[in-house]
């Protein structure tokens, strides 16, 4: 218990980014900073078809390149493979190897087949095209209809079908008659580009091994170092305890770097085979076509809505494009089981049928990014909500309204229970800021003058504080979940915090020790915060979806109460007095009957380290406390409203975004500033995948993009200015009251955009459901047909 003033506390307020001094000034330390005597660098041969197997490696040429100190194949390295799990029968998932280093086949363009080992990444490069690799070229599966084609050629001969997840989560009975009997129904058919998580710092790794300790030390830039321990220590058929996961500063993940990566093993294989550091770093080519990519997936959806268009049932097919493997530890079962199980989302949907699958397909395996399935699923629930609208002939924000959650907590069909939200009040606020800065006054006016300006609406929740309870119900045999958080103090009062989860850019040092110095009325220069280190903490599960306040961050004040409450255990038995009778006050623990008697925290830690033989028998020396935090339901819900205005240039097909409005609710918002922040990078991303990014690939499985002139994505120049609006339903399942807020901004940006381009185009008939929306795929829809042309 702490007796601060609401005007003393700093979880509310914009505390200034403490990171940011390092940062700014150069004196980050990233993996590619790291520089060990005697290193060397790796590079990795890779694949040329999307589908073969494999003849012949010859890599004699490469260890007679000056430079070069070794390459090895898969054979060399005897490797053990990376197996993502679910417990579901094979009728409902197959589970697929992936090697560190392809052996007898390949199955996309890029996969690595044989690292190369040498003094520089220059000479590394030279040794890759000294490689022979010689293939038996297979057809290659490149896209959904392919895949799921009657004797289609497999990918991996277990997944028949080309499936690897197969899963009918939710039927109601009678869903077909409820169809039968509506009076309207609605379709829609929304397929989401692939697309690159694009963190500004691609993967790498430098490896070493200790000898002292007898330990490899993996210093990598990922979301989750004490899985990557795990997947290291199995492949590498070590002892646990002899790797040490070291993330240093980390420029970006969203959700790219939670999954554990093939070349990561392979660079701490090298260096354990050499005896030397070596360093591996992934160049944008790379990155762009190789490393693990996102969102391709297609939503065949209806919806039933009775003539004051209220929903009434829901039925949909999902189809995700998960490329040659199942990430570890989600599987491919990672966005067709959030997307069924989430999908009616905000709204109030009596009735619900869903089949989940996840194909295989000779591209870049796919990871989790930002939002996972939810901007696609949004998508499609956005679309049906617009469809009916335009049917029922209803305002699109009424519609909304007359179907939003209002009752909390509430569980849905879908058999999850929502906790208190503010969907209704964020779609309000959301459509006055629009009407009060004028926007529905210069829509009419535009089309009066020929202009096409269309105003867009998306209305979502984002389920985050996954505890283990959530991630279960998939049944995943690896089951993330819960975080783990230490909280010791110095003998001078100063407080370390050491915490499972890892940033990437969300400035935990700033909002971990916000919580630290509030929980225990400390100044926040005494507070430091560990993380990304697999020696300093038993077992973590890093950071993504949402989860590093909501979670970690709960764990890290209920550790800081502990250590609280020994403060005042040891003030209390120096002044022979119950600790009820005690409280934290401004670096001090004081008698509540005396506000006057008080002790500093100095004071207290010298009796707890250096003078312990004056504690009571009852009180152990020093001063360290841990706490586990789990949410032990179905997670906590944020939840935002976007609304978006758009203008379509007929000459160009362009979309101009003229103002863009996000009125979000997180829970509390430990630091504001954040939070927008965190929105505004979001934003920005939705943005891109809703009008720029998009991965392509020939009939050959060669992928399109493999630099950015390739690979459109938006400048500053494109992106617009965002105004955001707080609201605040404090979470009843986290110690923090905060719910998370890492994803809804890349969530609901796609949904809006498409909806404000279809507003847009309203006078022409065309409505568009697929992203990303293309200039020419605007251009013809504003181009007037003839009968003739029109097909």
């Amino acid at each position: 218990m702490t007796s601060a003033k609401d005007d003393d506390r700093l979880v509310g307020r914009s505390v200034a980014r403490r990171e940011d001094p390092r940062l700014l000034s150069g004196r980050g330390r990233f993996v590619d900073d790291i520089e060990l005597p005697g290193m060397l660098h790796a590079q990795f041969v890779r694949s040329t078809v999307a589908h073969g197997t494999i003849t012949e490696i010859d890599l004699t040429r490469v260890r007679q390149v000056p430079g070069v100190v070794a390459a090895f194949t898969a054979a060399d390295l005897e490797l053990g493979d990376i197996t993502a799990q679910l417990g579901r029968p094979l009728s409902e998932f197959v589970p697929t190897a992936m090697p560190v280093l392809a052996r007898d086949r390949v199955r996309y363009v890029g996969e690595p087949v044989a690292v190369v080992v040498a003094r520089d990444p220059y000479l590394a490069e030279d040794g890759l095209e000294a490689a022979k690799v010689t293939y038996a070229p297979l057809p290659p599966i490149t896209c959904e209809e392919q895949a799921l084609a009657p004797d289609a050629p497999r990918v991996h001969a277990e997944a028949a079908g080309n499936t690897l997840v197969d899963v009918g989560l939710f039927a109601t009975e009678g869903i077909d008659e409820i169809f039968d009997q509506a009076p309207c129904v609605v379709h829609v058919d929304v397929r989401t580009g692939r697309q690159n998580a694009l963190p500004l710092e691609t993967r790498g790794a430098v490896a070493q091994w200790d000898a002292r300790e007898e330990q490899l030390v993996l210093h990598t830039c990922t979301q989750t170092p004490h899985q990557v321990r795990t997947v290291a220590s199995r492949c590498l058929r070590l002892d646990e305890r002899a790797v040490r996961v070291i993330v240093p500063d980390m420029g970006g993940g969203f959700g790219l770097k939670c999954v554990v990566g093939r070349e990561e093993i392979a660079t701490a294989a090298a260096a354990l085979r050499l005896g030397r550091p070596v360093k591996w770093i992934e160049d944008r080519k790379d990155a762009l076509s190789a490393s693990f990519l996102a969102r391709e997936q297609h939503y065949t959806a209806r919806a039933a809505f009775d003539s004051d268009g209220r929903i009434l049932g829901l039925d949909a097919d999902v189809v995700c494009d998960m490329g040659a493997y199942s990430c570890y530890p989600f599987t491919a079962g990672i966005e067709p089981l959030m997307a069924s199980a989430e999908m009616p989302g905000v709204y109030k949907v009596p009735a619900y049928r869903v089949r989940g699958r996840a194909i295989t397909t000779n591209k870049a395996p796919t990871a989790p990014y930002r939002g996972v399935s939810r901007p696609s699923y949004v998508m499609a629930m956005e679309r049906l909500m617009e469809r009916a609208a335009r049917e029922l002939r209803l305002d699109p924000v009424e519609i909304r309204r007359r179907n939003v959650i209002t009752d909390f907590p509430y569980t849905g069909v879908n058999n999850i229970t929502y906790d208190p939200g503010s969907y209704l009040e964020s779609l309000d606020l959301c459509e006055r800021a629009l009407r009060e800065a004028g926007w529905y006054d210069r829509r009419a006016a535009a089309t009066a003058e020929g202009r096409h300006i269309g105003i867009g609406y998306s209305c979502f929740s984002e389920r985050t504080g996954y505890g283990s309870a959530a991630f279960a119900q998939r049944k995943m045999e690896v089951v993330p979940g819960f975080d783990l958080a230490e909280v010791r103090m110095d003998t001078s009062g100063a407080v370390t915090a050491t915490t499972g989860t890892v940033s990437h850019g969300q400035s935990h040092e700033t909002t971990m020790a916000q919580i630290v110095a509030d929980t225990l009325h400390l100044d926040i220069a005494k507070v430091k915060l560990h993380q990304g280190d697999t020696d300093r903490i038993t077992y973590g599960w890093g950071t993504f979806a949402s989860r590093s306040i909501a979670v970690g961050g709960s764990a890290v004040r209920l550790a800081a109460a502990k250590l609280g409450d020994k403060l005042r255990a040891i003030a209390a038995a120096e002044w022979g007095v119950p600790p009820e009778d005690t409280e934290l006050d401004r670096g001090r623990v004081r008698r509540r009957d005396d506000p006057d008697v008080a002790l500093g925290y100095e004071r207290l830690a010298d009796t707890a380290y250096l003078k312990s033989h004056l504690l009571p028998k009852d009180i152990d020396p020093g001063l360290t406390a841990t706490a586990v935090f789990d949410v032990h339901n179905d997670g906590t819900f944020s939840n935002a409203t976007h609304g978006v205005v758009v203008e379509l240039h007929e000459g160009t097909g362009q979309v101009e975004i003229l103002a863009y409005f996000c009125v979000e609710d997180c829970g509390v918002a430990v630091n504001p500033q954040v939070v927008e922040g965190q929105c505004r990078g979001g934003i920005a991303q939705g943005i891109s995948g809703a009008l720029f990014e998009q991965i392509t690939y020939d009939a050959q499985g060669e992928p399109s993009a493999t630099s950015f002139m390739d690979y459109k994505v938006p400048t500053a120049h494109e992106i617009p200015e965002v105004v955001i609006h707080h609201l605040q339903t404090p979470c009843a399942f986290t110690a923090t009251g905060a719910k998370g807020a890492g994803e809804g901004g890349t969530i609901g940006a796609p949904a809006a955009v498409l909806n404000a381009v279809n507003d847009a185009l309203r006078p022409t008939g065309v409505e568009l459901d697929n992203t990303p929306i293309t200039p020419e795929t605007v251009h013809r829809a504003l181009t007037p047909r003839t009968p003739e042309q029109t097909p």
